[in-house]
């Protein structure tokens, strides 16, 4: 798409105005093509309809008069023809960019739209693996890497993801001495700074000390545990590249990811009659309205299974 396709449905004030826009997003702002793309195209599609909501090619003093009614009607109108609440949200922002650029230059009010909230987004549930999809990631003997030490630590990066319910970044941030001794748990310091401590699973830990013992450098006790192949801090990309080797080595679901390992963590506790409470501590989640998306899930998987097993299903 080029900037050429939005002169039809605009008058000449309005073009100039969505040229620079354009020029704007793609030379200062440098977005990316696709980005750039679909801003040009929610605005090409947001001018059509004011073409049929006005009566006519709308111009620079049309976009000066809109009213929050006019992008309430251009939503519903939107919503008429089966766009979701992810596509209309998606709208809004490159709608509001444009606007917004105009205000700058002294050309249009943007307060209206500014007002409008983008339409709720629909809670996607966590996908979980099964138990037995994920005991297979965090063994060592599964993972692709040549150097027996890298397998080791990619095995027990997942490993504590599943059996700590850790994010990367927290498995990640761990130093040897959070893990002096034979500790029984790990303090861990999430989102904001929040301190919680989880219960380290006593395979969860051997994976750790396998890693420790192969790794070829020295493990400063308040350095970074994990290690990249040359010593470096172990990036998340790293094992996220893993994982999706092992997706096709072990014929995993696309959703199979690291944090997935976390989902699943919270996932079994909760199908083992685990609290929501005490998964909501265990996370490290400030609401527990962040936890409580698990009891859906859960209650997915127990009705798949009773599709499936139910001789009356």
């Amino acid at each position: 798409m080029t900037e050429d396709t939005f002169v039809i449905v605009s008058k000449p004030d309005l073009q100039e105005q969505q040229r620079a826009w354009h020029d704007n997003l793609k030379l200062e702002r440098r977005l990316s093509a696709n980005t750039l793309d679909a801003y040009l195209r929610d605005l090409r599609q947001f001018l059509v309809f004011l073409t049929g909501h006005l009566g006519g090619a709308p111009g620079l003093s049309d976009i000066k008069a809109l009213r929050p009614a006019d992008m309430r009607a251009f939503l519903a109108h939107r919503r008429k023809n089966g766009a979701g609440a992810r596509t209309l949200g998606r709208s809004l922002a490159g709608i509001r960019s444009f606007l917004r650029f105009l205000e700058k230059r002294g050309l249009a009010n943007a307060a209206g739209i500014n007002a409008m909230r983008a339409p709720r987004q629909p809670k996607s549930l966590p996908r979980p693996l099964t138990d037995k999809q994920a005991v297979a990631v965090t063994r060592s003997d599964e993972h692709l890497a040549e150097e027996p030490w890298v397998a080791a630590r990619n095995a027990a990066v997942l490993a504590l993801l599943y059996g700590c319910g850790l994010r990367i970044s927290e498995a990640l941030g761990l130093s040897p001495q959070d893990l002096a001794g034979n500790p029984a748990s790990l303090q861990i310091t999430g989102k904001g700074g929040k301190m919680r401590m989880v219960p380290l699973l006593p395979a969860a830990l051997a994976a750790v000390r396998e890693y420790q013992r192969l790794c070829p450098w020295h493990l400063e006790a308040e350095k970074p545990l994990f290690r990249g192949v040359r010593g470096g801090t172990l990036q998340p990309a790293i094992i996220q590249r893993e994982m999706r080797k092992l997706r096709a080595a072990l014929g995993l679901p696309d959703s199979a990811t690291p944090h997935a390992l976390r989902h699943s963590f919270a996932t079994h506790l909760l199908a083992g009659g685990g609290d929501l409470r005490s998964i909501q501590e265990l996370l490290g989640h400030a609401s527990l309205s962040t936890t409580q998306v698990y009891t859906g899930v859960d209650t997915k998987r127990l009705l798949e299974t009773y599709q499936k097993t139910h001789p009356r299903a």
